[in-house]
C-alpha cells in the first residue's frame, strides 16, 4: 500500500459538474489541481439519461456521457483524475492533511469539496431496476419527457409538493403519494397542491411495487389504513423524500447545517476554514441542478486561485 505523503496545491474532492468545472478553471489557472472522484465518478447524472436543460446540448446528451465530456475537457488542461475515496481529513490547520482510501495523505494548501449530495430512495427493487427508464428523483430535471401524461410522486415535504406543482404544469394528472394524513410541507405548499385539480393526494399511502419491465407501466399503492391496493396507471414515478448530502467525512471539520450541507459564506464558495471552499450539492439544497452546480465550481476555483495568491 502506498502510504506516501503528496503535496499539492489544490486538492478536488469529488467529481461531477461542479468538481469537473473546478478542475477546469483551476487547471487553466495553472494550479495543477488534483482531483480524486469518489465512489461514483461523475456524481448523480451518471445515473441520468437524457439531460436537456444543461446549456451547448441542443439535441441533449446522456448523462453519463456528459460527464465523460466534463472529465476530458479536465484532463485536457492537466487535472490529474484518480479514482479514489476521501476517508479522513484534518483541517485544523494548511496545509490540510486528507487521507485518500486509508492509505495514502495528501498535503494540500487549499481543498474544494464537491462531494454532492445522494437523493434518499424508497429502497424497493423495481425502483432501482427502474431507475432512469421513468424513476427519478428530479422532476425539474426529468418532468418535461412525461408532458401530457399522468405521473406519480412521493413524499409529503416541502420539495415533494414544489415539484407535484412544477408537474402539474406540464403533465396530465400528478398522484402525490403521501405516508400520513397530513403534508410536512409549510402551509403556503400545502395550500398550493390541494387547491390544484390536476394534483390527487392519495393520503396514508405507501409504494408497494413499480410496474414494468423497460419502463414504467404503473405503479401498486396500498393504503396503511385498510389495507386497500390500487394500480396507478402512471409512466413516470418521481421520488421526492429527500437527499442526503455526502459530507460525513467532513463532520467537526467544516460547519454544516443541521441536514449536513455545508455552511459557505454568502456570494463565495468560502467555507468557516480558511483555504476550504465547498460547492455544487454538498451545500447547495435549494437549486441541485447540474448548471448551478457547475457555477460554483468556477466560483470555487476561482475562490481557490485568488486565495493561494493573497497568501504569496
Amino acid at each position: 500500500m502506498n502510504k506516501e505523503t503528496e503535496n499539492i496545491k489544490v486538492l478536488i474532492i469529488g467529481s461531477g459538474p461542479a468538481g469537473y468545472t473546478a478542475a477546469i478553471y483551476a487547471s487553466r489557472a495553472g494550479l495543477s489541481p488534483i482531483m480524486y472522484t469518489g465512489v461514483q465518478p461523475g456524481g448523480q447524472l451518471t445515473i441520468t439519461n437524457d439531460v436537456e436543460n444543461y446549456p451547448g446540448y441542443p439535441d441533449g446528451v446522456m448523462g453519463p456521457q456528459m460527464m465523460e465530456d466534463f472529465r476530458k475537457q479536465a484532463e485536457r488542461f492537466g487535472t490529474d483524475v484518480r479514482y479514489g475515496v476521501v476517508t479522513a481529513m484534518d483541517a485544523s490547520e494548511r496545509p490540510f492533511k486528507v487521507t485518500v482510501d486509508g492509505t495514502q495523505t495528501i498535503v494540500a494548501e487549499t481543498v474544494i469539496i464537491s462531494t454532492g449530495a445522494s437523493a434518499k430512495w424508497l429502497g424497493i427493487e423495481s425502483e432501482t431496476r427502474l431507475n432512469g427508464k421513468g424513476v427519478s428523483a428530479c422532476a425539474v430535471c426529468d418532468g418535461f419527457f412525461f408532458r401530457g401524461k399522468d405521473v406519480a410522486i412521493v413524499g409529503g415535504g416541502d420539495t415533494a409538493c414544489e415539484e407535484a406543482s412544477y408537474l402539474s404544469n406540464i403533465c396530465k394528472k400528478v398522484y402525490m403519494i403521501v405516508r400520513r394524513d397530513e403534508l410536512r410541507a409549510s402551509q403556503i405548499m400545502q395550500n398550493r397542491v390541494m387547491k390544484n385539480p390536476k394534483i390527487e393526494i392519495l393520503w396514508n399511502h405507501e409504494t408497494e411495487e413499480i410496474l414494468g419491465e423497460e419502463e414504467v407501466i404503473g405503479a401498486k399503492v396500498k393504503n396503511r389504513i385498510s389495507g386497500e391496493e390500487r394500480v396507478l396507471d402512471v409512466e413516470g414515478f418521481f421520488v421526492a423524500i429527500g437527499h442526503q448530502p455526502n459530507t460525513s467525512v467532513f463532520v467537526n471539520q467544516i460547519d454544516t447545517d443541521e441536514n449536513g450541507y455545508i455552511l459557505t459564506k454568502p456570494g463565495t464558495t468560502r467555507t468557516n476554514v480558511s483555504g476550504v471552499f465547498a460547492c455544487g450539492d454538498a451545500q447547495d439544497h435549494e437549486y441541485r441542478q447540474a448548471v448551478t452546480a457547475a457555477g460554483t465550481g468556477c466560483m470555487a476555483a476561482l475562490d481557490a486561485e485568488r486565495f493561494l495568491a493573497s497568501q504569496e
